[in-house]
């Protein structure tokens, strides 16, 4: 992975070495570098006691609790000219740390580092390498990118970025884009010690009109250090309309199979989110969740019924020019198990959450 982090960095100084005086401005459009940044600083109070961690092992962005904190701020720079495209993005906040825990030095910084070759003067076919966004899932690590100020517990608990190389088509329409992926593991930069077999994925795309965006992934391999008999089998569909300029649903169902000794343990998560945009600065968010993981296989609580959860949220956005917005959300989450803690480290059902955030970006 260094030797192609490497590449990267000196694709990135070249093209700008090499870029006229008159061209290399940063707030230019005719520059074929184009840099951006973005920033998100929140505020969060939930019931599950006076602890300033959100004591929740299943939440990997916003996870400080009753302390200001930065969720994610990242700088990166993107080239692209008609057969290369490299991105280089350096980050560090709240999901950097949840997320990024299992990697060493840079990596721990490493949002995004990759480069791709397009493979056909005719055709829109593409390889891409290096250390890039999961193709699985709506939601994303930027939280302006996404419907909802928190990402949902489905999110949360499936890769939000991935280390290897890809293969993918656009149709000259553009209403197919189809990828073919060999990665190093589930949410992985390097290899982990141990495992020396491969991962693999697929994504399908189809966009049949302006209003539907229809998905399809997958993801095949060993999520764990070697151990030898467990493969995780994992697939996510989800379908975005936009009704009209003011309404827009999502729907996803993600179901996983993980084999360990020929035994076959499942969890599966439906998710649903309506859209309602009052004007162009003010957004209002409602989603519906529910995770279901009985056997503990992504989220283990040592409980009877395991990890049963269900979910509701309410977000609202305010944008105060296109460079800075306000979001707000409450939500709560009901679990089957008493898995949450309250005031007094007393167990409970229920979990409550406000969250606040002002997000930045160029």
């Amino acid at each position: 992975m260094k030797w192609l982090i490497t590449i990267i960095g000196w694709c990135l100084c070249l093209v700008v070495v090499a870029q006229p005086n008159d061209s290399i401005m940063p707030l230019q459009k005719t520059s074929a570098i184009q840099l951006s940044g973005y920033a998100e600083f929140y505020y969060q109070h939930n019931t599950n006691g006076p602890v300033t961690n959100n004591d929740v092992p299943f939440v990997y962005s916003h996870d400080k609790n009753k302390l200001l904190s930065i969720n994610l701020a990242f700088v990166k720079a993107a080239f692209k000219k008609e057969s290369i495209r490299v991105n280089l993005g350096l980050a560090f906040g709240s999901y950097m740390r949840a997320n990024y825990a299992g990697e060493n030095g840079l990596y721990k910084q490493l949002l995004e580092a990759n480069i791709g070759w397009k493979l056909s003067r005719k055709a829109n076919l593409w390889v891409d390498a290096g250390v890039f966004s999961s193709h699985i899932g709506f939601e994303s690590a930027i939280g302006k990118d996404c419907w909802t100020l928190s990402r949902s517990i489905a999110a949360d608990n499936s890769p939000y970025f991935e280390t290897g190389v890809k293969l993918s088509y656009t149709s000259p329409n553009e209403k197919w884009v189809m990828s073919a992926l060999l990665l190093t593991g589930w949410q992985r930069i390097q290899l982990l010690k141990g495992n020396k077999s491969p991962s693999f994925g697929h994504q399908i795309q189809y966009k049949p009109t302006s209003k539907w965006t229809i998905n399809s992934s997958s993801f095949i391999g060993n999520p764990t250090a070697g151990i030898s008999g467990v493969m995780r089998y994992f697939h996510n569909f989800y379908a975005i309309y936009q009704w009209s300029n003011r309404i827009g649903l999502i729907g996803g169902f993600d179901i996983g199979l993980q084999q360990t000794n020929n035994q076959g343990l499942i969890w599966y998560t439906p998710v649903l989110m309506l859209q309602y945009a009052a004007n162009d600065n003010m957004k209002f968010a409602l989603r519906t969740e529910s995770y279901q993981d009985a056997n503990g296989v992504m989220i283990s609580t040592g409980t009877p019924q395991g990890f049963r959860v269900k979910g509701i949220s309410l977000n609202v956005d305010y944008a105060i020019n296109k460079h800075l917005f306000w979001r707000t959300e409450i939500k709560q989450l009901q679990s089957r198990d008493f898995i949450f803690t309250k005031q007094g480290n007393l167990p409970t059902q229920n979990l409550f959450t406000a969250l606040t955030a002002l997000a930045v970006s160029f």
